[in-house]
């Protein structure tokens, strides 16, 4: 329990700066969706699904391998961090470069309305300065540093929500005369109406560059080394982690690419495509509530699998890991699913984008099943058999892409946040059905299923139970939650107090 504890605890941590700091960035929609039309915000979703995409292949599976190779005997992880750095900082240069100059050609790519380039531009220097920062933050986890590393993305996000909230919010109100007149002349300087939702990109982009000064320490402490041989097995490592993550992209993200293309004209009436893209991105990071706490986790659980991989009893830790972490998910999706309507309120602001509520609920089991895939994938990172995880989220890809297919022409949305779901259930099954050949650990996985039908349970009866009063239906509701939540803590709380 004390390795739970002190896991738990970095998580702990870590959650400042994801969670936390990622609710903060997500308080940020009810901006977006209340300032933009949903065929303005589907620009900026449709972009940054390509981005997510882009960001594999930026970092192509660099963090996974610098903590495998630091935690190999013997290795000289200073050695280890400046081939790295020095690797990703090429890298990474050549790249935005190349993307910069593709800038028009890949607008028109996307089918997005034409003048947009500049975007393109901002992306790629995004990509670059954050694909830099991203071995001095991993150093930073495996030397435990978890408040430094808290601290500078707390730092990026504040700047990033302090610049949205400025270009988007303070300036256009100022110049329409609502408040602070004395103002106008310093705004009319510094902003741009017609740039509109880029301010979005330009925003991330001041952060990512705030960030690498915040990094100057760890930036400026290594020293290049540019040799092909020591890198090999470092590429070798990396390669079938970077395929597994285009993978997941396209599990992740790929949905957003293809609805517009894929989505009858007029499927819903009086909207467009883009503004279906839209409503579905907004809904969309409702259902994010849940990987936050999956990133969180990943940070401090990463480095710890790991470091633990050695000791006897691991396979019982990782277990207990799994068990606590999937009845935790559990309750954040019934505490969402059942009151999605009053969490849409609060972040969601114009009403056109609360008509795909329906598509939560769904997307959070789905990010659920991804957080226990994530847990149970750690057999194949620790036995160096990571082309694994690469037939794994190739597998996931292809139903991904199918069941697209088939289902967005005839259910919208609502297609693609079940194919989300397919595609993680399938491969959180599939990766324990391997791990179980491969690498053995004792999950308790028809306690677990028990729990999740049980929640499934919970959120279904709330949706199809209908009360006429608001007020009412909060209260049964909440007491729905509650109820869930209780009956855990007392069945799952006894066995943890006897552990």
């Amino acid at each position: 329990m004390s390795i739970a504890k002190r896991l738990a605890s970095q998580t702990a941590i870590y959650g400042v700066s994801s969670i936390l700091g990622r609710v903060l960035t997500f308080l940020l929609v009810r901006v977006y969706t209340g300032r933009f039309a949903a065929a303005e915000y589907g620009i900026v979703t449709g972009l940054y699904a390509y981005v997510s995409f882009l960001n594999v292949l930026f970092t192509y599976g660099m963090e996974t391998t610098y903590f495998r190779f630091a935690n190999r005997p013997g290795t000289d992880r200073r050695e280890l961090y400046d081939r790295v750095m020095t690797l990703l900082l090429i890298s990474s240069v050549l790249l935005t470069i190349l993307l910069a100059l593709l800038a028009r050609p890949l607008m028109s790519l996307l089918n997005l309305p034409p003048g947009h380039e500049r975007y393109a531009i901002w992306i790629a220097a995004i990509l670059g300065l954050d694909a830099v920062a991203a071995i001095p933050f991993a150093r930073l986890r495996l030397e435990n540093k978890a408040r430094k590393f808290a601290g500078i993305r707390l730092a990026n996000i504040g700047l990033n929500i302090g610049l949205n909230l400025f270009f988007i919010v303070l300036c256009p109100d100022v110049l329409a005369g609502k408040y602070l007149p004395a103002l106008q002349p310093l705004v009319a300087r510094v902003y741009d109406p017609t740039v509109g939702v880029g301010y979005v990109f330009i925003s991330n982009l001041a952060a990512s560059a705030f960030t690498l000064l915040l990094l100057g320490k760890e930036l400026l402490d290594f020293r290049p080394r540019l040799s092909l041989e020591p890198l090999r097995p470092l590429l070798k490592y990396a390669y079938p982690i970077m395929l597994m993550g285009l993978a997941g992209m396209v599990n992740e993200t790929l949905d957003r690419i293809l609805l517009p293309r894929w989505l009858p004209e007029g499927f819903y009436p009086g909207q467009s495509n883009l503004a279906a893209v839209g409503v579905y991105g907004a809904c969309y990071k409702l259902s994010i509530l849940m990987s936050l706490v999956i990133q969180a986790f990943r940070y401090a659980a990463e480095p710890f699998f790991f470091a633990q991989s050695t000791e006897q009893n691991s396979p019982r830790t990782f277990a207990l890991v799994l068990k606590w972490f999937t009845l935790c998910c559990a309750m954040l999706f019934v505490g969402v699913s059942v009151n999605v309507d009053l969490v849409a309120q609060i972040f969601l602001g114009r009403a056109e984008y609360r008509q795909g509520l329906s598509v939560v609920p769904v997307l959070l089991l789905a990010n659920l099943f991804l957080g226990v895939y994530w847990n149970l994938s750690v057999w194949f990172k620790l036995t160096d058999k990571t082309y694994y995880g690469t037939y794994l989220g190739f597998a996931g890809a292809v139903l991904t892409i199918v069941l697209n297919f088939l289902l967005i022409p005839v259910l919208g949305y609502m297609g693609s946040a079940i194919a989300t779901l397919a595609c993680y259930f399938m491969m959180a099954a599939l990766c324990w059905w391997l791990g179980e050949r491969h690498y053995p650990v004792p999950y308790p996985v028809a306690r677990l299923l028990s729990w999740l039908a049980v929640a499934v349970a919970v959120v279904t009866v709330s949706w199809w139970v209908p009360v006429a009063d608001a007020w009412a239906r909060y209260g049964f509701h909440a007491l729905l939650t509650l109820g869930f939540v209780g009956l855990v803590a007392a069945v799952e709380g006894r066995r943890l107090r006897s552990i």
